[in-house]
């Protein structure tokens, strides 16, 4: 064999070690490259959840307040029978939700409380659909912490069976609204209804997070 050919056959297999060499460092540095911004992405991501969650909650601690409120408590009681007046007394005339939440028998929601509010002070307040949530899903707003509300209506087997989409959407519904307009003598929420859609659907919006407490 000559001197030229003996020399070939020993550079071939060093000249493929150092191209392999190379490759794997190229390939190396991409996957610590793509570690490194999914690392990065990460971290963005937990932050922006992170504060989304503040966010979220602040939002809903102004959603709780209108909650609470006679407006909307009233019609969401721990019982069976609706509350009235600003300090939350039983209803009287002995109403009791009944299963579709409309009253039962003779004492009908719809019997006092007509489509639209009855002139006159402290006289009952209308609206179409009149009536307490159904038996079988009650959405209690009596004696609930922050966080137990919250949760309550994220839930979408305790909340009326709503999605996120159709809880956005539950602020605008005519009964909800109707709690800025229940007639004359009675106080409404602490906040104006516009600004309430506003918090709503920001707390939701940034994931419907619950307060701790």
């Amino acid at each position: 064999m000559e001197p030229n050919s003996i020399n070939k056959s020993r550079l071939f297999p060093l000249k493929t070690i150092l191209f392999l060499s190379f490759v794997l460092s190229v390939l190396w540095m991409a996957s610590a490259f793509r570690n490194r911004n999914e690392l990065s992405g990460d971290s963005d991501k937990k932050n922006k959840t992170a504060k989304d969650s503040i966010e979220s909650v602040k939002a809903f601690m102004k959603v709780y307040k209108v909650l609470m409120s006679p407006r909307c408590m009233n019609c969401h009681p721990a019982g069976d029978a609706p509350l009235q007046g600003d300090d939350n007394h039983v209803h009287t005339m002995n109403v009791v939700r009944g299963p579709n939440g409309t009253g039962m028998y003779a004492a009908k929601c719809s019997n006092c409380h007509q489509p639209t509010n009855t002139p006159g002070l402290h006289t009952p307040p209308g609206n179409p659909k009149w009536q307490l949530p159904p038996a079988n899903m009650k959405m209690v707003f009596q004696g609930k912490s922050p966080r137990q509300l919250a949760l309550q209506i994220m839930n979408y087997n305790l909340n009326g069976h709503r999605n996120k989409a159709q809880l956005l959407e539950h602020s605008k519904d005519t009964l909800v609204k109707a709690a800025w307009n229940m007639g004359e003598g009675r106080t409404p929420p602490p906040m104006s209804y516009t600004a309430f859609v506003s918090v709503w659907n920001e707390w939701i919006n940034k994931g419907g997070f619950a307060p701790k407490q």
